[in-house]
């Protein structure tokens, strides 16, 4: 890594307009954002775009129309009525052993569902989720509360 201060800054640019892509949401594939970099000068790789998206902290999530794009963290994407009253239909199944719980969902769909249940944790009784493309770990607040915890995910969802 080039610690040199016009490397930094070029980073720094680089990763400044990375997020703006992400905010205007021109982009949403990690090559759509190879290109669109590409275009204002920035010789990136694949690679180089996977690694600056966990650096700024970037979640992948599905939109509207169940394609995945990225969106930053600090950015709070409200789910719109609609969206968060029907995501029941995206759970295909929900397991528990002695300290976990496990939502496997609709590929591409865990991590709104996670959100989703981030939103709600104290209510439904858990510290947080962990979503991958289509499961979800879900730490709950007590083990011994894990039936009522799964019933109020399921009415939630």
């Amino acid at each position: 890594m080039d610690l040199r201060p016009e490397a930094r800054s070029d980073f720094q640019l680089r990763l400044e307009a990375l997020r703006k892509l992400l905010r205007e949401g021109e982009a949403n594939t990690q090559e759509d954002l190879c290109k669109a970099l590409f275009e204002k000068k920035f010789d990136v790789t694949q690679s180089t775009i996977s690694r600056d998206l966990r650096r700024i902290g970037a979640i992948k999530a599905t939109d509207g129309e169940g394609q995945t794009v990225y969106r930053l963290p600090d950015e709070h994407y409200g789910l719109p009525s609609i969206v968060s009253h029907n995501l029941g239909g995206l759970l295909i199944d929900i397991q528990s052993n002695e300290s976990m719980i496990v939502l496997h969902t609709s590929p591409g769909s865990a991590s709104l569902v996670a959100r989703q249940l981030d939103n709600l944790r104290s209510s439904i009784g858990i510290l947080g989720t962990i979503a991958g493309d289509d499961t979800i770990f879900i730490a709950p607040i007590s083990t011994r509360k894990m039936v009522a915890i799964i019933k109020k995910i399921r009415e939630e969802l």
